[in-house]
């Protein structure tokens, strides 16, 4: 039986381990160039030849700037984000109501339970009432978050938009000694904020979606338990 069970849990621990393996992204898979074969020259006789392809354009001059599907550009990273949250409430409330016992004909007037003692006995049995309450409640909460992320990622264009802005999307794997890193980028740039060093800042990426995330032993030892986050979490009653 031991040899039954050992034989059982083995590939489920190699099934577990290839289930944790990183699956490339469609969201951020690279974008290549459409091949297009060059149209036959016919000579003419003249020093330009017209070899128009559909979908061609030709550059007298150009830099190394991307304007392309499939060009590549590299995206600086240099993210830097701080939020604090504090708030203070506090709460008291005090009543206090006393009713003196009234008099009549110059006597308290006083009442004798039914089926109790004679009235006699039962002097302190008057109107009077007294009423005292007491309520106070205090709180308090503070809350502060601070990221920093900073690096490069090479990412290529996916789609030249129609006023000239080029949508990018890419993502970078590290695989090291205790874990592996991964670095997603997408989003929308302007060709006039990309630098002469075919650069360009994370910060002047619209519609950024930036994803660090990684696995490993390092990484799970920073993950909290399934079973402690239910206690955490607000499904927990108590």
């Amino acid at each position: 039986m031991t040899r039954i069970a050992f034989a059982l849990l083995v590939p489920a621990l190699l099934a577990g381990c290839a289930g944790f393996e990183h699956k490339p992204d469609p969201h951020y898979a690279a974008t290549y160039p459409e091949p297009t074969a060059p149209a036959p020259a016919v000579p003419s006789g003249s020093i330009y030849q017209a070899s128009y392809q559909p979908g061609a354009t030709l550059y007298l001059f150009e830099d190394v700037k991307p304007r392309r599907v499939g060009d590549v550009l590299t995206v600086v990273l240099d993210e830097e984000t701080s939020a604090s949250k504090a708030a203070k409430t506090g709460t008291d409330k005090k009543n206090s109501t006393d009713i003196s016992n009234p008099t009549l004909l110059g006597a308290p007037v006083q009442f004798s339970t039914p089926g109790a003692l004679p009235l006699a006995s039962h002097s302190g049995n008057g109107l009077g009432t007294s009423l005292e309450a007491d309520r106070s409640f205090a709180g308090s909460g503070n809350a502060s978050q601070s990221n920093k992320l900073s690096g490069s990622v090479t990412v290529t264009v996916a789609q030249v938009l129609a006023n000239g802005n080029l949508v990018i999307r890419g993502e970078k794997w590290l695989k090291l000694n205790q874990g592996e890193e991964y670095v997603q980028i997408s989003g929308i740039v302007r060709p006039a904020d990309i630098r002469p060093n075919n650069t360009i800042l994370s910060t002047q990426v619209a519609d950024a979606r930036i994803a660090y995330t990684g696995k490993g032993a390092i990484n799970d030892a920073n993950v909290m338990g399934w079973l402690a986050r239910f206690f955490s979490s607000a499904l927990f009653p108590f």
